[in-house]
């Protein structure tokens, strides 16, 4: 049995399921991956009618596609090669079962090999430290907020600190989300960023907080002052509150495709990240950008926004994605 047949049979369940928090989350995949999906999977059958028989126009074709969709030209190549061994090996000449083996072959880039883990890593004694990092302009702001407000609802005393303090306004717009979303907030305009943070853990500890939610500056242009900062960022935190950050998590705008890829490969080099945080990936027919950030950076995605609303954060889950991206195949 593939791997596309046990998920089959695990989406199966999830929809007969009568947890309705989980046919929920289901709905939200479906509905934020439509755009990705009515490209991709659309294209993929009209492919199938167009060529019944497999052939060296249905693989350039297929590779197009797979370009297309936003998954990495070397992830596509080096999957273009496994899918001809399969073919061969396999003896497949059939399109319309070579699709099943396309999604299978999908999968295994995400699945198989080294375990990501799409968890976060609480802390067991004393507030959770979770470090965000991303440059200007892809929701780094909004994506704490979310964050602050999923934790908030889970009953958790949630501080946000402003470490992005020479952008003119980053601090105040930091403030006014807290103050919407019931958070604890702590900032300083113009001032050295590790001091805030620093000065931020103290009152986090001192009001026994929970989650702590720290935004840095994006200013990727120089990246040798922004390492340096986030290294004296990172031993200020540790000093306070020994493994922390727990997190660092990377916040990047699906819709940027692969220049979010660059992105997450320029992070990597300055800092240690431990997940990625993908915004606005209902808005975007490039969801195959999760399967490229496995293959290409090899870093879990934590969370995926799917929406503007301040609930359509959602941890990431393979099951989940899997399905919003082949339901129409299922």
């Amino acid at each position: 049995m593939g791997l596309f047949d046990k998920f089959k049979k695990i989406i199966s369940k999830k929809e007969e399921t009568k947890d309705n928090v989980e046919k929920e989350t289901l709905k939200d995949y479906d509905k934020g991956l439509k755009k990705t999906r009515d490209e991709f999977v659309s294209k993929l059958n009209i492919l199938g009618i167009k060529y019944t028989k497999v052939s060296e126009e249905y693989f350039e074709e297929l590779e197009s596609l797979l370009i297309m969709a936003d998954i990495g030209v070397n992830t596509v190549m080096n999957f273009m090669d496994k899918l001809r061994d399969r073919v061969k090996h396999e003896n497949i000449t059939d399109t319309a079962y070579l699709k099943e083996v396309i999604v299978d072959e999908l999968l295994i880039i995400y699945v198989e090999g080294e375990s990501l883990s799409d968890k976060i890593n609480m802390s067991g004694e004393g507030p959770t430290v979770i470090l965000m990092v991303g440059v200007n302009g892809v929701g780094k702001t909004t994506t704490i907020a979310k964050l602050a407000h999923k934790y908030i609802n889970e009953g958790k005393k949630v501080m946000m600190i402003a470490g992005d303090t020479f952008r003119a306004g980053a601090v105040e717009q930091l403030e006014i989300w807290a103050k919407r979303c019931g958070s604890e907030f702590y900032g300083k305009s113009e001032s050295d960023p590790a001091s805030v943070i620093y000065d931020g853990l103290v009152k986090a500890k001192k009001d026994n907080i929970d989650i702590v939610l720290i935004d840095t500056a994006g200013r990727l242009q120089n990246k040798v002052n922004l390492m340096k900062e986030l290294e004296k960022i990172n031993k200020v935190i540790e000093t306070h509150i020994p493994n922390a950050p727990h997190e660092t998590l990377l916040v990047i705008d699906a819709s940027t495709g692969q220049n979010g890829i660059m992105q997450a490969k320029a992070f990597k080099e300055i800092t240690n990240i431990t997940g990625i945080v993908l915004t606005k990936l209902d808005g975007t027919a490039k969801g195959g950008i999760v399967l490229a950030i496995k293959e290409e950076v090899n870093l879990p995605v934590k969370f995926i926004g799917l929406g503007e609303g301040m609930d359509d954060l959602k941890p990431f889950d393979i099951e989940n994605y899997i399905y919003g991206l082949f339901k129409d195949m299922m």
